[in-house]
C-alpha cells in the first residue's frame, strides 16, 4: 500500500507540472496567488501517535517548498476558486527525542487548495511521500536502516500579510518506515503543527 502512495504522488505531481496560462478574475488583470509560484518555508513539532517502535519520538520539521501555479481549477461565481497545484518539497528533521539525530528527505504532493475570491485566504490540503536518510544507531525500536521512507498528510490554512506574501498554519501527519526492508520494520507515525510563510512571484 505504501509504495502505491509514493508512486501516485509522484505521478500526480509530475503529470500536473507543465505551465499553466494565467486567467484573470472578473476585469482584474492581477493574478492571483495560485496563478503564481509559491516558494514557501515551514517549521513545526511533531509527536509520536503511533506505529510499531515502543521509543518515543519528538519530531522538529523543517520544509523548503515550491508550488508551481496551478495546473487545474474550477471558479465558482463569486470569483472563489478549487485549485490543484504540484508541491515538491525538501525536508530536514532534527529528532528531539529519539535515538536518532536528524532525517533528510525529498517529498511530493498533490495540493487541494480552495481560495476565496480576492487572493487573500485559503484553505488547503495535501497527501504524498518521498523517501530520505536518518542516520540510524542499531538501537531496537529505532529506524532499522538508513534509507527510510515517508508519507504524509497536511491541512492548514493562509492568509495574505502582502501582495506577495502570506502566512501558513496547519496540522501535519508523517509515516517513517523502510518498508519492511528490516525485520522488525519500525514504523513511526507522528502527528504536530507547522507554521510558515510564503512568497509569491
Amino acid at each position: 500500500m505504501k509504495p502505491l502512495l509514493l508512486l501516485f504522488a509522484f505521478l500526480t505531481t509530475a503529470a500536473l507540472a507543465k505551465e499553466p496560462v494565467p486567467v484573470s478574475i472578473g476585469e482584474s488583470t492581477d493574478l492571483l496567488p495560485w496563478q503564481k509560484n509559491s516558494v514557501d518555508i515551514e517549521a513545526g513539532y511533531l509527536w509520536k501517535v503511533g506505529g510499531d517502535t515502543p521509543l518515543d519520538y519528538e519530531i522538529a520539521p523543517v520544509m523548503l517548498s515550491w508550488r508551481p501555479a496551478y495546473q487545474l481549477h474550477h471558479v465558482f461565481e463569486d470569483g472563489s476558486a478549487l485549485v490543484v497545484r504540484s508541491r515538491f518539497a525538501a525536508l530536514g528533521q532534527a529528532i528531539i527525542q529519539g535515538p536518532e539525530n536528524h532525517y533528510f528527505g525529498l517529498m511530493a504532493a498533490p495540493s487541494l487548495e480552495f481560495w476565496d475570491a480576492t487572493g487573500t485566504w485559503s484553505v488547503y490540503g495535501q497527501l504524498g511521500g518521498g523517501l530520505g536518510w536518518i542516520d540510524s544507531q542499531g538501537v531496537a525500536g529505532g529506524q532499522g536502516q538508513d534509507l527510510t521512507y515517508n508519507w504524509f498528510g497536511a491541512v492548514g490554512v493562509s492568509y495574505a500579510i502582502k501582495p506577495n506574501m502570506a502566512l501558513r498554519a496547519g496540522a501535519m501527519f508523517q509515516h517513517l518506515s523502510n518498508l519492511g526492508a528490516t525485520d522488525p520494520n519500525p514504523g513511526l507515525n507522528s502527528l504536530g503543527f507547522t507554521l510558515g510563510l510564503s512568497w509569491g512571484f
